[in-house]
């Protein structure tokens, strides 16, 4: 309980009196945030100050596309036959991630094996689209997404185990408080803008093809990287926002108006989410793969496969600077990512749950469930196309895909937000009487499985 206390003083402004009631702290709306030390206030402001004048970049070439190839008549491009499919796809996954986030909060069970199944199923069916298109990049794509879909069931089926605790722990995350109203609208208004923007760039693509210059390649890989970018920046404001509000109420009791933490982030933390949304998934991206070749590696001791273990340390102290528990400290202390990632993944070691972050199935849960609403967004888009204009089949079910994935990811960060608040705070105070057993029995049966 000192520990709570602590951390709450910790997050008051210097001239707060000291003689505050817990009752009058509960009615705070909000706890103001802690000031950065000068040179991670610089290197925020700085990164920052990148993403939106990447934004302003972004929009003039979108301008310079859309005049380029819109107005004209191309014979190699209609715009009738490739706006339609792709357009339909976004609206779908605007939609459809909705619903996923809707299932995941009403019934996590169903939610969970829903995305271990759907998401290979889904998968598979885009590859066969991909395949019966004929061409050659069609081909290679679809024999992709068939492997992919087979590692993925292998997959399912090896962690099915460990589906009981991940979702007893998406479902205590969840309880209290029940982020309702404001919160709801917030997650509404961020895939409102993830929608409109995936649209812009819609247009900006469709003026890349119209053109047909030596630059095509080249502008849409600039907006499908700048997509990316700015997804990940929605996504990580909204983790951001919503794990403060609830690691105050798990760390302090405090109930924190989610319309002021929002504002707070926006104001204040933008640098580091900036930083955080092009760190985290590639330190992520690295760490899961070292996992995976680890798995495949085993106990064997063949010189192929010796530096499985090499590799996996590495990934783990490079996890250490970038990670998506960072940012809890980060929306509450208001620390840059790196400096939250180091903090939170050390205590993690301190009180020895690093083994079972490593067997969390959430990011897990979130990226399937990105796949099988972006495989879905493919079939909408891919299917018209092949009906329509076979020729522009496969380069619309890949766009597809690209748009709903993250579309997905950004409903997703909800349930993220809440079992990432849910481990820091259990970190910080394991006696804490708001956690039940369901991560004390997890660490025994661990300690059981290792012995």
């Amino acid at each position: 309980m000192n520990h709570i206390i602590l951390s709450v003083t910790k997050m008051q402004p210097p001239s707060a009196p000291n003689n505050v009631q817990p009752q009058q702290q509960q009615q705070q709306s909000a706890i103001p945030i802690q000031s950065t030390n000068n040179r991670s206030g610089f290197m925020t402001r700085l990164v920052e100050y990148l993403f939106f004048s990447h934004l302003i970049l972004i929009a003039a070439l979108l301008i310079f596309l859309a005049a380029q190839g819109l107005p004209r008549h191309h014979h190699h491009f209609r715009p009738a036959h490739w706006y339609p499919p792709l357009l339909a796809s976004t609206g779908s996954a605007a939609i459809l991630s909705l619903l996923s986030q809707w299932i995941a909060g009403c019934s996590p069970s169903k939610a969970f094996k829903a995305a271990f199944w759907l998401a290979p199923l889904s998968t598979c069916a885009v590859a066969v689209l991909l395949i019966n298109v004929g061409s050659v990049a069609s081909l290679v794509a679809g024999v992709t997404a068939l492997l992919c879909a087979f590692f993925l069931s292998l997959y399912g089926c090896w962690v099915s185990p460990r589906f009981y605790y991940a979702i007893r722990v998406l479902t205590v995350s969840n309880a209290p408080p029940p982020l309702k109203g404001k919160a709801t609208s917030l997650l509404t208004l961020s895939m409102l803008i993830g929608t409109l923007y995936s649209c812009f760039l819609i247009i900006g693509i469709g003026g890349a093809r119209a053109g047909k210059n030596n630059f095509e390649a080249l502008y849409i890989s600039i907006l499908l990287l700048s997509m990316a970018w700015t997804m990940q920046v929605i996504k990580y404001t909204l983790l951001a926002t919503i794990t403060r509000v609830k690691y105050m109420y798990l760390a302090a009791g405090n109930d924190v108006e989610t319309s002021l933490a929002l504002r707070e982030t926006v104001k204040q933390l933008m640098g580091s989410i900036c930083a955080g949304s092009f760190l985290v998934p590639i330190l992520g991206g690295v760490w899961s793969s070292a996992r995976a070749m680890k798995l495949a590696a085993g106990d064997t001791g063949e010189f192929l496969f010796s530096c499985a273990d090499c590799y996996a340390g590495c990934a783990s102290t490079l996890v250490m600077y970038g990670n998506r528990w960072g940012f809890v400290h980060v929306g509450v202390y208001n620390k840059g990512i790196m400096q939250a990632s180091i903090d939170v993944w050390e205590l993690f070691r301190k009180i020895e749950l690093e083994p079972l972050i490593n067997s969390d199935l959430t990011g897990s849960f979130c990226f399937l469930s990105g796949v099988a609403v972006g495989a879905t967004c493919s079939l909408v888009g891919g299917i018209w196309a092949f009906v329509i204009h076979k020729s522009y089949a496969t380069e619309l079910t890949l766009f597809a895909f690209f748009i709903g994935y993250f579309m997905c990811r950004i409903a997703m960060a909800w349930q993220q937000a809440c079992v990432t608040a849910y481990y820091v705070a259990y970190a910080e105070n394991p006696q804490s009487p708001r956690f039940d057993n369901t991560i004390p029995d997890r660490i025994q049966r661990l300690r059981r499985l290792q012995a």
